[in-house]
């Protein structure tokens, strides 16, 4: 049985494990001053006896033959920073007020993605508590943090964090990460966590110090692989195994959003994601609570996402960048890069009904043949978006769709996601179309790598920097101020897209014929050259009316008509132009098999169900 790593306080004592196969002594430094020696056992555990007088608030870090003295890597807490001391803390010292929490399956999930340090002015987590009547009010029931692993300074993404146990302190750290899943669940809201299992960030990271938890096998985009499958890595798996487990049992998350897992690079017979999938579900058996994991992956390959007893790795789901970049491709007419991949209006076609738009067809960006079918899968095992914080942040200026398109675009491109049949993600702030960019920024402390971090991000965008323009500084305080949300309801139309989501999150949760996930419930067609049409009915319940989705893409009035027999009659139940959100409402509230066509106003959405006799 391996142990569970880190300072352990129970029943008044602490006891400290560290993984550190290769060192010759280690003994804990508790306050700068009092030494305790760790014994070791045959799988490189060091183990501390029982310390009756170390308490929560207490500081301690790890001495490895007598050299300087380094944090825990399996820190709950670095009160001063990336550098500094642990905290020994106490988990269990929440009191839980949600017995009855099960947690919400992934295809019933209304996902909204926020970065905890600029959601709100004062960027904690306990902010975010006031902000959950609001969400429930939109129709949102899941919350995802971009990731809160301990990272150098007080800004960053989180994708540089280098201490995966430990909740960002300026946030609130693990007692405020544990007030929030409390009154979530409360809320009925689920809370979803972005880890990162792919790389740690380069300041602070002291990993290699304890141990092989790198290896020269495997390359990344970040350097040296995290040891997976090479000599030592059992007690690596361990660590990040241990690392999910903790937020899904001691932290009450309900599921994670694994970062880039196609970099998470294992070539042994059980690959780590099909190992975390199996101690998912043992804990899901223990616990009876639901848990979620949700891969982005930059392959499309089925194999993520399908059961073990097949050959795949377990996931629960996947984010679809395609999906976004289709859409966003046809919204904004942007072809540079990867998007000159979905320049055609089939590949948004496409990505309705296959899901992967390259699977297993010639990809000119890539120039090579790419991907694999995804029709086996349901539809709800995967996540789509409009927005999120890649692909707003990783722009030249962080710009959202609000600096580019009009506002019915706007609606129609919320709609594009709300009314397909993958599970919705909606970026924070979209939903009131906020102005505000979304930047990259960091707040490290070693200038070589501040420089290197700028430098980086003006090689990056060589090819897109716009005339005049420039990359905004990653370092400056300004850059992380500007990405703040500006809660800015002045405008009219604010108010008006923010009662758009609001009705079309309230139908998608309500129509019946929305609820079956199954790749024959929808049927997709190109009606008009702009137009596409998507069928959706209740293949199980035929007593339920089917539905048709109309969305015009184009930039100007269309004219369509719906196929349907002489005996059908469609109600008009949706429209992107009605008044209510500031349209105008010129179609028909009645559709009938007639050689007539009807008119769309430009990037409508509109949708009817059928009318059946009483």
């Amino acid at each position: 049985m391996t142990p569970k790593l880190g300072a352990n306080f129970q029943s008044g004592k602490t006891t400290f494990t560290v993984w550190s196969p290769l060192a010759k002594s280690l003994e804990v430094v508790i306050n700068h001053k009092d030494t305790y020696p760790l014994s070791v056992d045959d799988f490189g555990y060091w183990t501390s006896p029982e310390i009756d007088v170390v308490q929560p608030g207490d500081r301690y870090q790890y001495r490895i033959d007598g050299g300087s003295p380094r944090p825990d890597p399996a820190s709950l807490s670095q009160p001063d920073g990336v550098h500094g001391s642990s905290e020994v803390i106490d988990l269990q010292a929440t009191e839980w007020a949600d017995s009855s929490w099960q947690g919400i399956a992934l295809r019933d999930m209304i996902i909204y993605e926020l970065h905890v340090g600029t959601f709100t002015s004062s960027g904690t987590f306990e902010a975010i508590i006031d902000k959950l009547d609001y969400l429930k009010d939109l129709g949102i029931n899941t919350i995802e943090l971009m990731p809160i692993a301990q990272f150098p300074g007080t800004r960053n993404w989180g994708y540089d964090g280098v201490y995966p146990y430990a909740a960002q302190y300026s946030y609130g750290g693990a007692e405020g990460v544990q007030k929030l899943v409390n009154a979530c669940h409360q809320q009925g809201i689920a809370v979803l966590l972005d880890v990162v299992y792919n790389h740690l960030g380069p300041e602070g990271n002291y990993l290699s110090e304890f141990g092989p938890y790198f290896t020269a096998k495997h390359q990344t985009p970040w350097g040296l692989a995290i040891n997976f499958d090479d000599a030592y890595c059992d007690g690596v798996r361990h660590y990040f195994r241990q690392n999910a487990l903790m937020w899904l049992r001691d932290f009450r998350i309900d599921g994670l959003r694994l970062d880039a897992i196609h970099a998470i690079k294992d070539a042994g017979a059980n690959h780590f994601l099909a190992e975390l999938s199996q101690a998912k579900a043992a804990l899901s058996e223990k616990t009876e609570r639901n848990y979620v994991l949700i891969g982005e992956c930059d392959l499309n390959d089925h194999r993520y996402i399908s059961p073990q007893k097949i050959g795949g790795y377990g996931l629960d789901g996947q984010w679809i960048d395609e999906f976004h970049h289709a859409l966003h491709t046809e919204l904004t007419g942007e072809n540079d890069g990867y998007y000159a991949d979905f320049s055609e209006f089939s590949h948004l076609v496409k990505a309705y009904e296959k899901t992967y738009v390259y699977d297993g067809i010639y990809s000119p960006y890539r120039k090579r043949t790419f991907g694999n079918s995804a029709e086996s899968r349901p539809y709800s095992q995967f996540v789509v978006f409009s927005q999120n914080h890649d692909q707003v942040g990783n722009r030249m200026l962080g710009d959202r769709l609000t600096e580019t398109l009009p506002f019915p675009a706007l609606k129609l491109a919320a709609g594009a996601v709300l009314v397909s049949p993958y599970v919705p993600m909606l970026f924070m702030g979209e939903e009131y179309g906020e102005t505000q960019p979304f930047q990259y920024f960091v707040s490290h402390t070693d200038p070589d790598l501040v420089e290197a971090v700028r430098q980086g991000r003006k090689r990056e965008f060589e090819y897109f920097q716009k005339e005049g323009a420039e990359v905004p500084d990653p370092q400056l305080e300004e850059t992380f101020k500007n990405s703040k949300l500006s809660w800015n309801w002045s405008v009219l139309e604010s108010q008006l897209l923010f009662k758009y989501y609001q009705a079309l999150i309230k139908l998608r949760k309500e129509l019946p014929a929305w609820q079956d996930d199954s790749r024959s419930a929808l049927e997709v067609q190109i009606i008009e050259p702009s137009i596409i049409l998507l069928s959706r009915q209740h293949t199980v319940d035929e007593s339920v009316a089917p539905t048709l989705i109309v969305l015009n893409f184009s930039r100007n009035l269309a004219l369509f008509a719906l196929p349907m027999s002489r005996d059908e009659t469609y109600e008009k139940i949706f429209d992107s132009e009605d008044t209510a959100w500031g349209g105008e409402a010129q179609q028909a509230d009645l559709m009938m098999a007639s050689d007539t066509k009807s008119q769309l106003l430009p990037y409508n959405l509109v949708i009817y169900q059928r009318k059946d006799e009483m």
